[in-house]
């Protein structure tokens, strides 16, 4: 059985889904402080917090778990800097605990969901594994700290993990039975999409004057479903192996934010305000992944690899979502 850890939230409940379409058992484990409990359709649900190690232990107990996979950090850059002490005990704290009842249970198999923001500002593009990762945010460095108890956990109590770092994640699921929402909504696909639907009055460009071919940053966009995949291979992967990896996840190609506006505008066929707003601190240009080693190990190759397919996806989500 695989315990979802974080699975009624967005890339979580995406994966809890396609495992239970690939014959897994799992078990989803959340406190829906950011998930949603009608997004847990698939598997069994244990209502638990990471924080309370008397919750993980009784889940524990009562599942046969074999591998956990691990979706349940805070994500907000911006908040992350003004509040680092809720990223560190939430996303390195809680992460370990999570890990220790896995020592504690014999549980040898962790899928990580890590993030580009480990890398810090690019010294080269693409990204690959290799890239020297200096995150600039707290965010960034609450990652790196567990990709580094990883290795420590490995050594020390066999524990193997597959490290997956997401560039942008996007879209929802083709059946439209879940998607992407957030509360406060921080990413551009969905943010723009609430401008053409009326839920906001604006969507707002932060950096004009970037040294890219419109002036705004780009960005690579992975679909969800397609993360979704990657953390079944990697776990297939792990059983045959028995060796811990890291792979970097993207489609391999940057789309600006100008690009992705105006391919809502063109999947909606709405019209809607743009506002252009000085640049954010620590947003780098330009940020495009190499997955040439996913690809060429876990044999995993993104389905949802135009920007057109992807946005049409969260277009039907957020249209029918009431919320």
């Amino acid at each position: 059985m695989i315990l979802v850890v974080g699975g009624a939230g967005y890339i979580g409940s995406h994966t809890n889904k396609l495992l239970n379409r690939h014959g897994y058992q799992t078990v989803v484990f959340d406190n829906l402080s950011t998930g949603h409990r009608e997004f847990v359709k698939w598997g069994e649900y244990f209502e638990g917090d990471l924080e309370h190690p008397d919750h993980l232990r009784l889940c524990f107990e009562k599942y046969p778990i074999d591998a956990v996979m691990h979706f349940s950090a805070f994500i907000n850059v911006g908040e992350s800097v003004v509040d680092p002490g809720k990223y560190y005990r939430n996303n390195v704290v809680n992460a370990i605990n999570l890990l220790d009842a896995m020592r504690d249970f014999n549980v040898k198999y962790f899928i990580f969901s890590s993030t580009a923001a480990t890398f810090g500002n690019p010294v080269e593009i693409p990204l690959t594994e290799s890239h020297p990762q200096q995150p600039i945010n707290p965010y960034g460095h609450s990652k790196l700290m567990i990709e580094q108890v990883l290795d420590d956990y490995d050594a020390a109590y066999g524990i193997r993990s597959i490290v997956l770092r997401y560039f942008n994640a996007a879209g929802a699921d083709p059946d439209g039975e879940i998607g992407e929402r957030h509360h406060p909504e921080t990413h551009l696909i969905p943010l723009t999409i609430h401008a053409a639907l009326g839920k906001r009055e604006d969507i707002k460009i932060f950096g004009t004057d970037y040294d890219t071919e419109d002036g705004t940053c780009v960005r690579d966009y992975i679909h969800v479903n397609d993360l979704a995949g990657a953390h079944i291979q990697g776990l297939e992967y792990l059983r045959k192996s028995d060796s811990s990896a890291s792979f970097n996840l993207g489609n391999n190609k940057g789309y600006s934010v100008r690009e992705v506006i105006d391919k809502v505008r063109q999947v909606s066929g709405r019209e809607f305000k743009v506002t252009e707003d000085p640049r954010r601190d620590g947003d780098p240009p330009v940020l495009i992944a190499s997955s040439d080693k996913a690809q060429a190990t876990l044999g995993w190759k993104p389905s949802f690899d135009d920007i057109d397919t992807i946005i049409e996806t969260a277009w039907r989500w957020h249209e029918k979502d009431p919320v």
